[in-house]
């Protein structure tokens, strides 16, 4: 099982603010998990986001075809 970390734990991990991690919660940009009153991200989800916003860098080929 993955580990629950806190929204704070969360922030520290991704290197943002607080509110930036509460805002992907509000917007449901994150899977997240409620216990009880609190609210936990799984390890594996906070990886998937990153992996979701990752963008691959520009090749060369790729920048001979846009100048084109």
């Amino acid at each position: 099982m993955d580990q629950l970390l806190t929204v704070d734990e969360a922030a520290d991990a991704l290197n943002t603010s607080v509110r930036f991690v509460r805002r992907l919660i509000a917007e449901r940009r994150i899977e997240f998990v409620k216990v009880g009153r609190h609210v936990r991200i799984r390890e594996s989800a906070l990886i998937a986001f990153v992996v979701a916003g990752t963008v691959t860098p520009m090749t060369t080929d790729t920048v001979k075809r846009r100048a084109a």
